[in-house]
Formats: structure tokens, sequence, C-alpha cells
């Protein structure tokens, strides 16, 4: 399959989640249009499968939409019943992600050794295109990214915004989520608070090298016999 069949193809899939996520929080193509400060008609471009948006745009839709990142990458919608997000100025707030994205695109394509020149021959992207998305100038619309980090052997993940405000929310949701694959009572143990101790316990063990635990456990042994 060639890039750009790779490219339609992902775009058709990536619009049919869109839709679903708008449609599943009730909301119209102008209200998400309003909260991303884009047009309608970019939205509709997006859910039809002829555009595709940014990871920045995609991260912010998930998180004003209150869905985690994954759905975009799953056929099934996952939402909780968390808080209503902070107010923020979503545009600005892609605009720097689009800045950040596109920094650690050139820091992976660099890593992999390889010039604008041959990246550009080996996606058939113009160079002053993938310029544009290292500047931040342009937004990379996902399925690109997806193949530019398929090029650069990187995960999509590198790309993920883990720091700002959108990337904390992201981070909690990837917790809950975590906690709910626990068997039910691994569950209900984590949320005793007598169980506490143990937990701490744990966590404290975990830090230890190999070499410590193996010392712990020859002094317990000692004491036990």
């Amino acid at each position: 399959m060639s890039i750009q069949s790779q490219i339609a193809i992902r775009s058709k899939s990536l619009g049919v989640l869109i839709r679903d996520a708008r449609i599943f929080r009730r909301k119209t193509i102008p209200e998400c249009a309003a909260l991303l400060g884009v047009s309608p008609s970019t939205l509709r471009a997006w859910e039809e499968g002829r555009k595709a948006p940014s990871l920045p745009e995609l991260e912010v839709l998930a998180y004003a939409l209150e869905l985690p990142i994954s759905h975009f990458w799953s056929k099934d919608i996952r939402s909780d019943d968390a808080n209503a997000t902070e107010t923020l100025n979503l545009p600005l707030l892609i605009n720097l992600r689009h800045r950040v994205v596109g920094a650690l695109l050139r820091k992976a394509r660099e890593a992999a050794s390889l010039s604008l020149r041959i990246l550009a021959e080996q996606t058939g992207f113009p160079i002053s295109r993938l310029r544009a998305y290292e500047l931040g100038e342009r937004p990379i619309p996902l399925p690109e990214l997806e193949v530019l980090a398929q090029l650069l052997n990187t995960r999509i993940e590198t790309f993920f915004d883990t720091s700002g405000p959108v990337g904390r929310w992201m981070m909690h949701q990837k917790s809950i989520n975590a906690f709910l694959q626990l068997p039910d009572e691994m569950q209900e143990f984590v949320t005793k608070p007598v169980n506490r101790p143990y937990l701490e316990l744990a966590m404290k063990l975990s830090n230890l090298s190999a070499e410590r635990l193996r010392s712990l456990a020859e002094t317990l042994l000692d004491i036990t016999f």
C-alpha cells in the first residue's frame, strides 16, 4: 500500500471516530469548531475524511469532549464522569503545541540522521512543507505525522502532550483506565485506607535495585530461621 493510500484510509477512519466522539457528547459541529478555533467547514472536512486534524488539535478535541486520546486509535468510545475541564485559551494552546510537535519532529529526524531532502523523497512531501512542520508554522495532519513517526522509527506517543494541562488530563485518564483494568479484588484492596502502608511499602521496594532487594530477602530469611 502506498503512503498516500495509507494516509487517505487513516483520514477516513479518523473522521468516523471524530464524528462518534462529537455525537457521544451531544455537540454540534459549530460548537466543536468554536472550541478548537477552527471553522465548521474544517471540522466537517475532518469528519468526512477529506482533511485530518493535527495531533495538538486532536488532543484538545479529546480534552474538550472529555474522552481519552486512545479513542482515536480504537473502535470504542470510552469516557468517564470527570470534572469539567478548566477554562483555557484552547486555540492558543493548539498553536503552542504545534511548535512543540514540530521541534520533536525535527529532533526525531536528526536522531535518525536524515536530511529534509531525504525525508521529502521518502514521503513525497515538499521540503518547504516539512520545514514548516518542524518550525510549527503549519499543522501536521495526524495521518501524515503517523507516517513520519514510522519512517523515523519513533512512536506517535513521542509527540503527545505530557506536561501541559491537556497532557496532565490525559495522564489522569490513563491512570483511571489502568485502575479500572485491575481485578475487582485488587481495586478493593487499593481503595481501602487500612492498606495504604502496604502500598507505600510496595512503592519503596519497587525503587530498590535487584541487589538491594536480594540483600533484604537474605536478612529476612536469617531472621525467620
